[in-house]
């Protein structure tokens, strides 16, 4: 299984580093290769022993690495991950408030990892959260919010700046969605 993963981390992430280079526009380089990934996984989901929760680890997880890998902006990035990922899963009848938490924690949580700008990253997960909301018919205002959440939880096991940086970042970026947050004061995990 572990395997599997790394295997959809490097096709997506050469798909984003093609699609970022062929035509230059980040976010929809990042939507449409998650859309088109995750849609052929989650129908072979039952075949090959994936969760779809997995599958967008790992997508996610690619792209950020790829955006990385060609100095990409990772709002646009993280945007476009966020609208790729609400797309990709739309047939699979997931709970798409779950779907936003998720998708914005693995995200966070990557770009924390390969020292990615968290505050570009928060704001463009809050705006692909808005965009993908009015696609799917959901609350914006609820869609920004489970956004939020789930990047403040993981910028909690980042340690305090991380969580500092994120919470300036959702809250800033409104766009017409009032975020509201979850948890006022988000918990650090025991590396304060």
């Amino acid at each position: 299984m572990k395997t599997e993963h790394s295997g959809m981390i490097e096709t997506v992430k050469d798909g984003i580093v093609a699609a970022i280079k062929g035509t230059g526009d980040i976010v929809q380089a990042t939507v449409d290769t998650i859309t088109k990934t995750l849609a052929t996984t989650i129908k072979d989901t039952g075949k090959v022993g994936t969760s779809v929760t997995d599958a967008i680890a790992a997508v996610a997880s690619g792209a950020i690495r790829g955006a990385v890998q060609v100095g990409a902006d990772l709002g646009h990035a993280a945007k476009g991950i966020m609208v790729g990922v609400l797309r990709g899963t739309k047939e699979a009848g997931t709970e798409v408030m779950d779907t936003i938490s998720h998708t914005a924690h693995v995200t966070i949580r990557d770009t924390a990892a390969v020292g990615g700008d968290l505050e570009a990253a928060a704001t463009g997960l809050v705006e692909g959260a808005i965009a993908g909301a009015k696609e799917l018919g959901v609350s914006a205002e609820d869609a920004a919010s489970a956004a939020a959440d789930g990047a403040l939880k993981a910028a909690g096991k980042v340690g305090s700046t991380a969580v500092e940086t994120v919470r300036k970042a959702v809250t800033k970026t409104a766009h017409g969605a009032k975020v509201v947050l979850k948890q006022p004061k988000a918990a650090v995990s025991k590396n304060k």
